[in-house]
């Protein structure tokens, strides 16, 4: 016998499709409480719990004495396939192309620490535990809007005393792997792990997402010619509903 769907959730799915229809568009404001309770023939209670699941999707904000606005969506982005490779010509990293901006419409907040490798940078560097890495946490921006954040993890042997260890030098055109060939060191391979997972209360506060957004989960390693790994990003995380990752897979005969 099939268990009734609880009323708020039936009634969030109604005002869900209302908003995707185009009935309600961004920033426009959805009926008063008492005008959706008298629609819908339900209490109070109810059209909060319906309303809370929307916010908590990030589709609606509410505020003091402004009442409940739709959400402007933001635009779906696609990591393509080959986004490390080097290109000439304006700045550029792989984020910008992926968001598809300008250098001016970037910003990069940066905090570096010194650190030593536990268990898991441990295997995913293949070096020893406790070895010194320069940890770089980021937050990446798209036109004042925190889009991706990541920790990325370089060799304290490889960039002590280099411009690469200070962080004054962020963003850096070309990103990680043009960062590393100047320390003359040629990345040939980029390896990516990907997961999925409801975001932390961390990563939903600096992405200014709803908790109910998922998250996409990342783990990037740069590969040098001689085989040594001397990057890890662990992890990158960005909002999983606006995310297409493109994977380009050549077959032989």
């Amino acid at each position: 016998m099939a268990v009734a769907q609880p009323e708020y959730l039936r009634i969030a799915a109604d005002l869900r499709r209302r908003i995707s229809s185009g009935e309600w568009r961004p920033g426009d404001q959805l009926p008063t409480l008492p005008e959706l309770c008298q629609e819908y023939r339900v209490s109070g209670t109810t059209i909060r719990n319906a309303i809370g699941l929307l916010r908590n999707e990030g589709a609606v904000e509410s505020r003091a004495r402004a009442g409940t606005r739709v959400r402007a969506r933001p635009p779906v982005h696609r990591m393509a396939a080959d986004r490390y490779r080097a290109k000439s010509g304006a700045p550029v990293t792989p984020y910008t192309r992926d968001q598809g901006i300008g250098w001016s419409e970037y910003r990069l907040d940066k905090r570096f620490e010194k650190v030593q490798a536990g268990p898991e940078l441990a295997a995913l560097f293949e070096c020893e535990a406790g070895e010194r890495l320069l940890a770089r946490h980021f937050v990446f921006h798209d036109n004042d809007q925190p889009t991706q954040m990541s920790t990325s993890y370089v060799r304290w042997s490889d960039v002590a005393g280099t411009p690469v260890a200070d962080p004054i030098h962020e963003p850096w055109p070309g990103g990680t792997r043009a960062q590393l060939l100047t320390l003359g060191i040629n990345v040939t391979r980029v390896t990516e792990s990907f997961t999925a997972a409801m975001p932390t209360d961390a990563e939903a506060a600096t992405l200014k997402i709803g908790a109910g957004v998922p998250v996409l989960r990342y783990t990037r390693r740069h590969i040098a010619d001689t085989g040594r790994i001397v990057e890890v990003a662990h992890p990158i995380v960005r909002r999983g509903d606006t995310t297409i990752v493109d994977f380009a897979i050549d077959l032989d005969d």
